[in-house]
């Protein structure tokens, strides 16, 4: 309890650092939940460097560019009634997420040095699935954070339930 006090002090005094480290400890999380437990790669052959790829992307991507969406999108749509949530979900898996994944999954490849011609090739094979396993999460994960969760612990909540999202993603983007 006195971690989540210390947390929402932190919050509340730098939302945005808070918030794009919160994403980034998660994105780590999810990358090591995806080496050890999906993978099974053991701590020998943990991938460190895939980690703090991770780790960056969520600071440097997912973070801000999910956070920042955030903030518009309650500007776009105020309010957080039944509707308004409705509303905000299906802007956010309708709009929002298709294009976020087909960021997200070229930039992982990018960061592993891929070349264009062999990211072109695995977002194409990776998107349509990626997206169609989105709409089986994150539609119902949505509505409740946008209808019961205040703006500044969205990002939050979501990257807590994304911690299994991250490591599904992160299986998907470094699947050779």
């Amino acid at each position: 309890m006195a971690l989540w006090r210390a947390y929402q002090r932190a919050l509340a005094a730098h939302p945005w650092k808070v918030q794009v480290l919160t994403a980034g400890s998660l994105m780590g999380l999810g990358d090591i939940i995806s080496q050890q437990l999906v993978e099974r790669r053991g701590l020998q052959e943990h991938q460190r460097g895939r980690t703090l790829t991770m780790m960056s992307l969520g600071c440097g991507f997912v973070g801000p560019v999910v956070g920042g969406w955030y903030k518009v999108l309650d500007r776009f749509i105020p309010g957080t009634t039944k509707v308004d949530a409705l509303k905000k979900m299906m802007l956010d898996q309708g709009g929002f997420a298709p294009c976020f994944l087909g960021c997200f999954l070229p930039l992982v490849g990018a960061l592993n040095g891929l070349s264009a011609k062999d990211n072109w090739a695995k977002l194409q094979q990776d998107y349509p699935d990626a997206l169609i396993t989105n709409y089986y999460l994150w539609p119902a994960v949505q509505l409740a954070n946008f209808y019961l969760v205040p703006l500044h612990y969205r990002l939050a909540v979501v990257q807590c339930v994304a911690v299994i999202w991250n490591s599904y993603l992160s299986w998907k983007a470094h699947r050779l």
